[in-house]
């Protein structure tokens, strides 16, 4: 039994959606609309608007739409059941007790009670006879023991199926076990462990809950160095930030970002409660805009080896756009007995010289803009002429794409000085780059406008239209429903087959069919029943504009071109019915 509409209603009604929507996003009043930088895409200009007549929000920028519902279904990953109980926890509403528990809850509930379960697992078994060889790596690393339990370190043990034995006897299924990613299907049928003598760190979310874990080979074994628990219902490597639940309470000005788990824990050991890592994987735009919620200046600090660098600079370009101030804490180099330099990252580092010495560097870390022309410098023999020219190349692209002026001017000078230079000169190559950036733009918006259908287009390849003209029409009727449900009567006769794009029948359908039964046809009731990109779809649709003074005669008008179309692309191009319609649109055309 699912949750009652009339519930679903009054949540929504008293969930206003600029309310929701102004807890994740900064919004400013412009026109009708509430306007903001989009939490789903990095941009510096805003293109996402808050519509509070319609209660939907749509950027313009990545396509995404939806209502209330829909947002804090894609801000916070969460099913349909579980976005509406958060939203009825913030409204102060209770969800009614529906009998049974919707199945993707229950099996949610189950993965995170196994992690939870395997984590007191593997950190009895670290602290037992067994967890030895663990133990002794917990202290060559020199993790106190407060801060391997303040972490929840433990020891997986080197057997095929200790842990899944310890669960099942706890209740839970082999086929429970996969599904979190705490065991694996053998070919032969049976079941083992997926992590065997490691040193398990958990990954813990926001809210407290194991979703997963992360794991260390011990010296002297075999595979992998770093293994995470497989994507599951609850473990999304591409929005997982480790430590963020603790380093979110800090009370320090940013968050770092280091590469490694063991760096994590070493720095907070050292005083620094507020470094964070990605998990084993290369940082993406998602783990920016979680970033984003949580401090408004990040510091990077990576290995300062080449590979390091490659990944700051990788990096840097994902931020480039984020709603952060981003800084880069370059560690010194480091050198060997022979004077060759050595690879150093932040557990090294503050091991070797302390952690004033990391305290000073931090305080020391560049802005990403000087860090990128730093980086240039380096790269490139300032002393030749073919090194310079080189130089000022990259330098300008680089420069020319910053968006303050101010900062184009402060940077482009230092570029300038850098290679000996006048700040007028270099000004004036940027600008010449950034003119021809214009134009070739400018030229590739018009080889796409003398298309006229690729406009009017949905933007998922999918859901693109086979007949233009119908689809428009089609739009038209679910925008006049959606704005005047009480023009549902008028569309009795037209059915959904005789729509040409099976996502507009879709939405058609459903919206008839609730009207029929007395349902709600409020835009946020169809959540549950569409596909993001599909509600995507019909946000676009709604945000265009619709004149409501002669609503009934332009309903007429879109049903007629809809069942015409139809008529056509069934072959009956001599039906009498569209032969007279032809006719008289061919005298009223020429005012007969």
């Amino acid at each position: 039994m699912a949750i009652p509409e009339q519930f679903i209603d009054e949540l929504v009604a008293r969930s206003d959606i600029a309310d929701v929507v102004s807890s994740y996003v900064h919004l400013t009043q412009k026109g009708g609309n509430l306007w903001g930088l989009c939490p789903f895409h990095n941009e510096k200009t805003p293109s996402f608007a808050v519509s509070p007549d319609k209660q939907i929000y749509h950027c313009f920028g990545c396509g995404k739409g939806g209502g209330v519902i829909s947002f804090i279904m894609e801000m916070e990953n969460l099913s349909y059941p579980d976005a509406i109980r958060l939203l009825a926890q913030r409204a102060g509403m209770e969800v009614p007790d529906t009998g049974t528990d919707e199945a993707g809850r229950k099996k949610r509930a189950r993965i995170l009670e196994a992690n939870k379960q395997a984590a007191r697992f593997y950190y009895e078994y670290l602290n037992s006879p067994g967890g030895k060889r663990v133990q002794d790596y917990i202290a060559q690393r020199q993790i106190s023991r407060r801060y391997a339990v303040r972490f929840g370190l433990g020891a997986a043990p080197d057997s095929w199926d200790e842990l899944t034995k310890a669960l099942t006897a706890r209740g839970f299924s082999k086929m429970e076990l996969i599904d979190a990613g705490l065991a694996v299907a053998g070919k032969n049928g049976g079941v083992y462990d997926k992590f065997r003598s490691r040193l398990m760190l958990p990954v813990i979310d926001v809210r407290g809950d194991v979703v997963g874990f992360t794991s260390r080979i011990l010296p002297g074994e075999e595979g992998a160095k770093y293994l995470n628990t497989p994507e599951t219902m609850v473990f999304r490597k591409g929005r997982l930030i480790y430590a963020l639940n603790l380093a979110k309470t800090t009370k320090r000005p940013n968050l770092v970002l280091v590469e490694g788990n063991i760096d994590v824990i070493t720095l907070h050991q050292a005083g620094f409660d507020n470094v964070v890592a990605t998990m084993g994987t290369a940082l993406t735009e998602e783990h920016a805009r979680v970033l984003a919620r949580y401090t408004k200046e990040l510091v990077l600090c990576y290995d300062n080896d080449a590979a390091g660098k490659k990944s700051t600079q990788r990096v840097l370009d994902i931020l480039k756009n984020a709603d952060l101030t981003v800084r880069v804490l370059q560690l010194p180099n480091a050198y060997d007995s022979e004077g060759k330099p050595i690879k150093q990252d932040p557990d090294d580092f503050v091991k070797k010289f302390g952690p004033a010495a990391f305290e000073k560097c931090l305080n020391g870390s560049a802005g990403q803009n000087d860090y990128r022309l730093g980086d240039l410098m380096s790269r490139h023999d300032l002393s030749s002429e073919e090194g310079r020219l080189a130089y000022l190349k990259e330098a300008v692209a680089t420069v020319a794409a910053l968006q303050s002026p101010i900062e184009r001017e402060i940077y482009g000078n230092k570029a300038a000085a850098a290679a000996g230079i006048s700040g007028q000169a270099f000004a004036q190559e940027m600008e010449r780059y950034r003119k021809n950036r214009v134009w070739q733009a400018k030229k590739r918006q018009e080889r796409r406008d003398l298309t006229p259908t690729i406009r009017v287009q949905p933007r998922e390849r999918e859901l693109r239209y086979a007949d233009v003209r119908s689809a428009r029409a089609e739009e038209g009727v679910l925008r006049l429903l959606l704005l005047e449900p009480s023009l549902f009567p008028a569309v009795e006769r037209l059915e959904p087959e005789q729509f040409s794009a099976p996502v507009l029948a879709k939405i058609y359908g459903l919206l008839r069919q609730r009207h029929r039964e007395g349902r709600s046809v409020q835009l946020a009731a169809l959540t549950g029943e569409l596909t993001a990109e599909e509600m995507s779809c019909l946000v676009e649709i709604m945000d265009q504009p619709q004149v409501l003074s002669n609503s009934e005669q332009a309903l007429k008008d879109y049903i007629e071109i809809i069942e015409t179309q139809a008529l056509k692309r069934g072959g009956s191009e001599q039906d009498p019915l569209l032969a007279a319609r032809e006719k008289f649109r061919e005298k009223k055309a020429y005012g007969g």
